[in-house]
């Protein structure tokens, strides 16, 4: 595989449970050396492809290649260059993080030694070297997520399929997964990260594939979905509630209104500009501004936006 072949390729893939269609011709191109987020709520499907994609589950159609190879013609032959860490932890509570890595790679054939200079360097690389002989049923939530992390890397994977990584991981738990994904990234390994968090997928995709109803709805960069809603809002925040129409009324764009937020927004074409009018406005009318700020929309916008075009 060249540098510039795509490192996944899916055309096509539909899969069916009894009468639940959990993908319904899904496809996706993914480069290498970057991170490929796949987002959508619970049954959108996501998990259903990266079973598929990791030759765990045989799709009803479609074309799925992984590290130029065809995955359902040469399941074996895939996994041997991939890494899969899933949403239930793999390793074993009563062992030590060494101990564990150890075992992985006895697994895989590495032999004593090589298991134990393997085990060595991903204790390093993932910060548990210090860990010493602690069994992991004593490390925290961030600890366990990086183990199982270090565990899927043992042979070097081109490719790493994370099904919701972080799924049950406090701030910092999750902030140092996603610290591990980056340095991952930074090495040349290509990520396929599955995810119900808009913000995991905002900070670490390079691209981004919103899944819903076992297909691919929309794709792209975390700021070419956001255009899709209609590019930068003004938001203004008021301290009396009773000012939010007149407010609206003021604003550039059509106008939207939260009343329990005190807040209105709207779609703006020029940031300064808008902004430096906004303001400027409220000040003339006598309308009294807690807030006023230009943003991008948000995933969780954009998500909505698309799931309702979708509905409708």
């Amino acid at each position: 595989m060249s540098e510039r072949d795509p490192a996944i390729v899916v055309e096509g893939l539909r899969k069916r449970y009894g009468d639940k269609q959990a993908l319904d011709g899904l496809g996706l191109t993914v480069a290498r050396g970057t991170v490929q987020a796949v987002l959508g709520p619970n049954g959108a499907g996501k998990t259903t492809a990266v079973r598929v994609m990791s030759t765990l589950l045989r799709p009803d159609e479609g074309r799925v290649e992984v590290a130029g190879i065809d995955a359902r013609r040469h399941p074996a032959q895939v996994r041997s260059r991939i890494g899969l860490l899933g949403q239930n932890a793999a390793v074993d509570e009563e062992l030590s993080g060494r101990q564990n890595l150890e075992m992985f790679g006895r697994l895989h054939h590495l032999g004593a030694r090589g298991a134990r200079t393997r085990a060595g360097e991903l204790l390093d690389r993932f910060g548990l070297a210090d860990t010493g002989t602690k069994a992991v049923r004593q490390y925290s939530g961030g600890m366990r997520r990086r183990l199982d992390l270090a565990a899927s890397l043992i042979c070097e994977p081109e490719v790493l399929f994370l099904d919701e990584p972080t799924t049950g991981l406090d701030p910092r738990g999750r902030t140092e997964v996603w610290n591990s994904v980056r340095a991952l990234v930074g090495g040349g390994t290509t990520v396929l990260l599955t995810t119900q968090y808009l913000e995991e997928a905002d900070q670490l995709a390079d691209r981004i594939a919103v899944v819903h109803h076992g297909r691919v709805i929309a794709q792209g960069t975390a700021d070419e979905l956001k255009t899709m809603t209609g590019g930068d809002r003004v938001d203004v925040v008021l301290r009396d509630p009773e000012g939010l129409a007149r407010a609206a009324s003021l604003l550039p764009g059509e106008a939207t209104v939260d009343e329990a937020r005190r807040l209105v927004s709207s779609p703006v074409g020029d940031r300064m500009a808008a902004l430096t009018a906004t303001v400027r406005a409220l000040q003339a009318a006598g309308i009294e501004a807690e807030d006023v700020a230009v943003r991008r929309p948000t995933l969780d916008e954009v998500f909505m936006h698309l799931t309702k075009e979708e509905a409708a």
